[in-house]
């Protein structure tokens, strides 16, 4: 058996006058997606569970089959494992978000206009002379994405996620580290502005200490891979013992290639894995920058360059099962992510299930399920606590 997860990042999304009182869901043309759906099972799960932040970090944990209440401990240390670090228990990281703020305070851009890795490293390089010291360190990650590493005491601080503010004046930090955190963000503009980018500061948030997780082989039973372009995910990986694959070209962005991703998917089930997920953040980014026709171009994306070769594929290694679920919603009205629970389809080769819709109003009426129950429902396991 094969089993295989694909998560379109933030896909879900509300009824929107951009595409006539449609969601993305409702609007894409997915004649491979709305086949599967037919011969599947849909319902509504939970990925964020109540009290935690509705982020890729949160969803990502309750997909991969881990109660984020009891894992999770901030988005960045997840992030920093990805690059290879490994925090002390005296330590914790930060996301460094590379941003475009403007004379008036405005945070404009988020995600500095989305930067190419080798100018944000040198950005964040740059960073990490002037402003780290022998407790405060800078690290290069993808695009507008990197880390900071500070102590412990650091960590006592609320960060607004820059992309809960797109639009709106900054929110500085507040709690008792807010001060030196705050004279960061500052004192990075004048490092940061060197650049002939968008970028014009770093912002700090999703802060934690690195969590101690299960390894998935012993949870589950199975051996696992992804594929992703994004730091996020591939920490997760690295902190569950899940192998992480490289797909040529995968770029986080509108034009990452869907074909390489689950060419890579295919290529690691042939190999051995017992499962695999592959993750494309186009849907999110979309989301984020209210642009409903990259969103339902990411989601038909989907449908005609990776589930019928991926279908097509799984049914020549024998029996299989997928998932098919985004770890949150991101409403192109609000541009920012959003608790609310998320459609899931699950497909066995071997028999059909009831049928259904796949869009948020198909599984309106659906019981909502923990996201991180699906994973035993997927694998027809339960997971062991041993």
């Amino acid at each position: 058996m094969k089993y295989v997860i694909c998560v379109p990042d933030g896909c879900s999304d509300l009824p929107t006058d951009m595409l006539d009182g449609r969601t993305p869901l409702e609007a894409a043309h997915m004649p491979n997606l709305d086949a599967l759906a037919a011969r599947g099972t849909v319902g509504r799960a939970a990925v964020i569970p109540d009290g935690l932040p509705p982020g890729s970090d949160v969803g990502n944990m309750s997909i991969l089959g881990y109660d984020p209440s009891q894992f999770h401990t901030g988005r960045s240390p997840i992030e920093a494992a990805a690059l290879g670090l490994r925090l002390g228990e005296d330590q914790v990281a930060f996301r460094c978000n590379l941003v475009t703020v403007g004379p008036d305070g405005t945070m404009l851009d988020f995600a500095a206009g989305h930067p190419d890795n080798e100018t944000a490293a040198q950005i964040i390089k740059a960073v990490d002379t002037e402003l780290g010291d022998d407790t405060i360190s800078f690290h290069p990650g993808v695009s507008y994405r990197h880390t900071m590493v500070a102590p412990a005491a650091l960590g006592d601080v609320v960060c607004t996620p820059p992309h809960d503010i797109t639009g709106q004046p900054m929110v500085l930090p507040a709690g008792t580290a807010a001060g030196p955190i705050g004279r960061l963000i500052e004192a990075s503009a004048s490092i940061v502005g060197q650049f002939e980018t968008a970028a014009t500061h770093i912002w700090l948030w999703g802060q934690g200490p690195q969590p101690v997780m299960t390894p998935f082989h012993q949870l589950f039973g199975r051996s696992a891979g992804l594929v992703t372009a994004v730091d996020l995910v591939r920490g997760l990986g690295v902190l569950t013992q899940i192998e992480v694959h490289e797909a040529e070209g995968a770029t986080a962005w509108f034009d990452t290639n869907y074909e390489n991703k689950c060419q890579v998917a295919l290529d690691g089930l042939a190999a051995g894995l017992d499962l695999f997920l592959i993750h494309v953040e186009a849907t999110d980014e979309a989301g984020h920058a209210g642009n409903a026709e990259e969103k339902v171009r990411a989601l038909e994306n989907w449908d005609s360059r990776i589930f019928p070769k991926l279908v097509e594929g799984l049914d020549a290694m024998g029996d299989w099962r997928m998932l098919v679920m985004p770890d949150h919603a991101t409403p192109l009205d609000l541009r920012t992510h959003v608790p609310d629970p998320v459609p899931y389809l699950l497909v066995d080769s071997r028999t059909a299930g009831p049928g259904g819709v796949y869009t948020e109003a198909g599984v309106a009426s659906a019981a909502v399920v923990p996201g991180h129950a699906l994973m035993g429902r997927l694998l027809e396991v339960e997971a062991s606590r041993g």
